[in-house]
């Protein structure tokens, strides 16, 4: 390890330690003088008619987030049936979001394919291609939020409007460029230590880009679905856009503590303390919880199938 890098990675966990610092003490000065009962009046008068919306967008997103792995299968070319790939995809994904990337994108996903054949190399292509997916579709429908200069920042922040607008033109300069790459770039195939890097072709990465946007603002509807019409759906996603990158670099799983942090800042204007808590639980509820139970039961069941099929076939030879 160079100097350099060594650097880095050292002010990468002060960073990271300092988020872990910072986001509960944010939380404990917005939520210091909160009414629970507020909360808990709010809870309590979902209908659910509201919360079987919230889950019926939700199973679409986690749906959607599947089919993120059968692009991957036409990326890579191999031949698992979609039967076998989207329960473990949505697994993947459910523990992902939960658990984090090391539990649910690599380490299960690693797991669940290597046990139905596929190579080493096939899994990272899939793995990278639907990380590719996911954050195209991020800084797209990001960027465009923001330079349309959302969500409004309360007084004080620094990055301020312009600043914020400047952010958005740089997200979808990015975006751009990876389309006119995967479109008109002459090289398509480099050689990263063992692994081999191939661009997709300019339709594979403008589907990859209608899909990830379209999963993150399924995302946002789920918790536009369980607040008060107060506040415009755009605001509500570019929230959430802010929330979840705030979540990445604290590496905190789920983002336990800041979305929260993020939403009682931005949208205190508008709701009372108490409401965002609840829809925000009630979002956790229905995005995070109830999948994760879901995928748990799935994920043995997948286990239970491959051992099955693997018994079978090793009889046979």
């Amino acid at each position: 390890m160079s100097i350099h890098s060594g650097h880095w990675h050292r002010a990468r966990q002060l960073l990271t330690l300092g988020f872990f610092i910072l986001v509960p003490v944010l939380l404990y000065t917005l939520l210091k003088n909160l009414d629970w009962q507020e909360v808990r009046h709010a809870l309590a008068a979902y209908r659910w008619q509201t919360l079987a919306l919230a889950g019926l967008v939700s199973a679409s997103s986690f749906a959607l987030f599947s089919c993120f792995d059968l692009v991957g299968r036409r990326y890579t070319g191999h031949q698992l049936p979609a039967t076998q790939v989207l329960p473990l995809a949505f697994v993947c994904y459910a523990f992902n979001l939960n658990l984090s990337a090391w539990v649910g994108a690599i380490a299960l996903r690693y797991r669940l394919y290597t046990r139905l054949g596929l190579s080493l190399a096939t899994i990272t292509r899939i793995l990278s291609l639907g990380l590719l997916t996911n954050w195209t579709g991020y800084l797209c429908l990001a960027g465009a939020l923001f330079l349309c200069g959302l969500p409004p920042l309360p007084a004080g922040f620094e990055i301020g409007s312009s600043g914020l607008r400047l952010t958005g033109l740089l997200l979808v300069l990015t975006v751009l460029g990876y389309l006119l790459a995967c479109g008109f770039a002459r090289r398509r195939t480099w050689q990263l230590r063992d692994h081999e890097i191939t661009l997709p072709s300019l339709p594979m990465a403008a589907l990859q880009l209608l899909m990830g946007a379209s999963n993150w603002a399924l995302m946002a509807l789920v918790v536009y679905t369980l607040l008060p019409d107060k506040v415009g759906y755009p605001t509500i996603l570019a929230v959430l856009m802010i929330s979840s990158i705030a979540g990445v670099i604290t590496h905190i799983p789920a983002g336990v503590g800041v979305l929260e942090t993020v939403f009682l800042t931005l949208l205190h204007a508008h709701y009372g303390k108490g409401t965002l808590l609840a829809a925000l639980i009630g979002y956790r509820a229905v995005y995070f919880l109830v999948p994760l139970l879901v995928a748990g039961v799935v994920y043995l069941l997948l286990e239970r199938l491959t051992s099955q099929r693997n018994g079978v076939t090793s009889s046979q030879s």
